[in-house]
This record gives structure tokens, C-alpha cells and sequence, in this order.
């Protein structure tokens, strides 16, 4: 039988074609795992970026951060979004993901704590007594109170808490601007379009545009606990170094330094 040299060339570029094809789509998902994504509260920004240039410097794969609401963070893991690790700033989040079976549980801790502060922009920043009953309406003067939507962002949900136990929620309800993440909420307050907002202590040391002029007691809301877990879908080979290295003495540093509590 005769063989058509261009059939055969051209069956032989065919093949090689569908070989590269066959080689680039199977080198593409190991490729995705090479990196570590972390979807991350909000709040998180500045520590955890510094703790990740560590991670860096030691050699660590590279990794990828998706900041937001943990509200938010949390719908789009339940949604299918693609994660390696899930760091949420409040308890409810974490067990929303984990009620759904897309958390690895042996992974998860109660890895960092928190407080809540009432923050100004800083050439207004007086002292204000927190305490039962105290006049937040009047400071307002009309203006907005900023803070994360009380109902679903983590921030807001321990406010709007706070609030309850000391008797003001209602004198400001209406007065609220929710934002839809703390770091959001923070910046009202630093252009100057609040002229007050309820933020984590680290979120205020983050910008100085803003100054706290008091801090809420422990006791007038839950206790603002970070739980940190290594997602079920997980595929990225270096996820759990990762988490470990968070967790080290080496990295505590980094979170303390913006105001975190390590919880041991």
C-alpha cells in the first residue's frame, strides 16, 4: 500500500498536537496545586500578609489571599469557590461551612482572639466611658455610626451585641451605616463620612486616619474567637505546612504585633 507522504506528515503533526494537548491538561491541575489559597476575615489583611512574606522567605509555596466579610467568605465556599484554607472571625461562619461537610474537622482550631473598639477620625478623638447607658446617640450628632452589617459580618454582630448589653442599641439602630466588611467600616470613619465606628482593635492600628477612643469590656459580647480549618476539597500539597507554620511560635509574632490575642 502507498502511503500519501503529506497524509502522513500531517497525521503525524495531528497526533504530536493532541499529545501536547493531552500532556498541558493533565500538567495544568498539578500546577494549580502548587500554591496554597486562603480565604481570610477581613481583619486579617496586615498580619497575615507580613506572616505570609515570612512563609515566603523560608522557602514556602506561594500563596494566594482572598480577603472579605467571613460572611461572604462563606457563601462562596459553600458555593463551590476554590479554597485551601478558610480563617473565619467568628465562630458561626466556621461552623456554617462546617455544618456542610467542607471543612476537614481534624484541621480546625480556635487560633486567634480580638476586641472591639469604638474608633474617631483622629483630629476629633476624645475619650468616650464605655459603659451602661452611655450617650453614643449624642456623640453622633446626627451623624452615621459605622460598623459591619450587624446581622451577618462578624464585627458587627459583636457591636450590635455589645450594644445590646450596654443599653444603646436602640438610641443608635437607625443611625447604623453597615458596611459590608469591618475594614469597609473603617474606612467611613477615616474619610471622615462617620463620624464614629465599632472596628476590631487590630483593624484600628492598621490605619492612621483613625484613633480608639474606647475599648469595649470583654463581657458585653461573645468572645471574638478566629477559627482557622484546612477546607475538604483541598488539592494544594502544602496546605497543611502552611497551617502549621501559622500556628508556630515563629508566625505569632506577626499577629500580636497588630493586636491579635494567640490563643494557646
Amino acid at each position: 500500500m502507498i502511503i500519501n507522504r503529506h497524509s502522513w506528515l500531517g497525521a503525524a503533526l495531528a497526533a504530536a498536537a493532541a499529545a501536547f494537548l493531552s500532556l498541558t491538561s493533565l500538567a495544568a491541575p498539578a500546577a494549580a496545586q502548587e500554591k496554597v489559597t486562603v480565604f481570610a476575615a477581613a481583619s486579617m489583611k496586615n498580619a497575615l500578609d507580613n506572616a505570609n512574606k515570612a512563609w515566603s522567605a523560608q522557602g514556602g509555596r506561594e500563596i494566594t489571599v482572598s480577603y472579605a466579610a467571613s460572611s461572604a467568605l462563606a457563601k462562596q465556599i459553600e458555593t463551590g469557590a476554590p479554597a485551601d484554607i478558610f480563617i473565619s472571625a467568628d465562630l458561626d461562619w466556621m461552623k456554617y461551612v462546617s455544618d456542610r461537610k467542607l471543612v476537614k474537622e481534624d484541621t480546625r482550631t480556635n487560633w486567634l482572639g480580638n476586641r472591639i473598639v469604638l474608633v474617631a477620625a483622629k483630629e476629633n478623638a476624645k475619650p468616650v466611658d464605655i459603659k451602661p447607658g452611655f450617650d453614643l446617640a449624642g456623640l453622633l450628632k446626627g451623624g452615621r455610626l459605622a460598623m459591619g452589617e450587624p446581622n451577618a459580618v462578624p464585627a458587627g454582630k459583636y457591636g450590635k451585641a455589645a450594644l445590646e448589653k450596654l443599653g444603646v442599641w436602640p438610641s443608635v439602630e437607625k443611625s447604623v451605616a453597615s458596611a459590608e466588611s469591618v475594614r469597609a467600616a473603617l474606612a467611613f470613619v477615616s474619610r471622615g463620612e462617620a463620624p464614629y465606628g465599632i472596628v476590631y482593635q487590630t483593624d484600628a492600628a492598621a490605619d492612621p486616619g483613625v484613633a480608639v477612643v474606647g475599648t469595649f469590656p470583654a463581657d458585653t459580647h461573645p468572645p471574638i474567637i478566629y477559627p482557622i480549618a484546612i477546607l475538604t476539597e483541598s488539592k494544594a500539597r502544602d496546605a497543611a505546612a502552611y497551617l502549621e507554620f501559622l500556628k508556630s511560635a515563629k508566625a505569632a509574632s506577626f499577629f500580636e504585633k497588630e493586636g491579635f490575642t494567640v490563643l494557646k
